[in-house]
């Protein structure tokens, strides 16, 4: 995938910290309904993460395959009876009528490695297939995710800090995990998250772009939906 989900071990353990069940479901709605507008029948969901847009486009008849580069992920995606595979996209064998790569996906490479994940996005499309994923603006990266946030559980405690930079959004997440007693062990990650302009897609290869439209996830505009045909 060329990406960096193979280093999100620590985020998968402590997604459900951060209060974004429903922005997601808003998100897998938006891929469900645009790939229905293009009856799509078979999709590659890259960076499936736990599965959940794989179980909605079941319900639609909508064959689908997910792949990520955590193995937390894919084991808890396969453990829901879904077909993942802890792989990247290169190694991806299958054509599909669509993919697709949700919720930050693209924002996690730089651009040289997002030029070759398209490329390798391209070669797992039939003949006029569409790949469709979100990035976040700019307004999105330094109006709404630069910020701190803290949570906990029975189990631990969450902090998170994010500072937009130089077209960067680096966050730092701190977790407390409880043991024993009074005691807690402390483990701490770096995520870093890139903002690639409209332009960068525009540019000509095999992914053409052939729609996008800003959506509004936790404030105005702070994200958009971009919509490819391989050319």
């Amino acid at each position: 995938m060329s990406n960096k989900r193979s280093d999100l071990e620590l985020y998968a353990r402590v997604e459900h910290l951060l209060g974004i069940e429903e922005s997601t479901q808003f998100l897998h709605d938006s891929y469900a309904q645009t790939l229905e507008a293009y009856d799509v029948k078979s999709v590659l969901d890259i960076g499936c993460g736990r599965g959940g847009l794989m179980e909605q486009l079941a319900l639609d008849n909508i064959e689908a395959k997910g792949i990520d580069l955590s193995q937390v992920m894919v084991d808890e995606a396969k453990a829901k009876g879904l077909n993942a595979e802890c792989i990247d996209v290169a190694d991806e064998k299958g054509q599909y009528d669509a993919a697709v790569a949700v919720f930050d996906v693209l924002n996690f490479m730089e651009s040289e490695a997002l030029e070759t994940f398209l490329d390798n996005v391209a070669k797992t499309l039939k003949p006029n297939g569409l790949f469709i994923a979100d990035i976040n603006t700019k307004y999105g990266f330094s109006a709404v995710a630069e910020g701190t946030m803290n949570a906990e559980d029975g189990a631990g405690f969450l902090s998170v800090d994010a500072v937009f930079d130089e077209n960067e959004l680096r966050t730092i997440f701190t977790y407390f995990e409880k043991g024993e007693g009074e005691c807690y062990s402390k483990e701490q990650q770096m995520i870093t998250q890139h903002f690639h302009p409209l332009s960068f897609f525009r540019k000509k290869r095999a992914l053409k772009l052939i729609k996008h439209e800003k959506i509004s996830l936790y404030d105005t505009n702070d994200k958009a939906l971009l919509v490819f045909s391989k050319a």
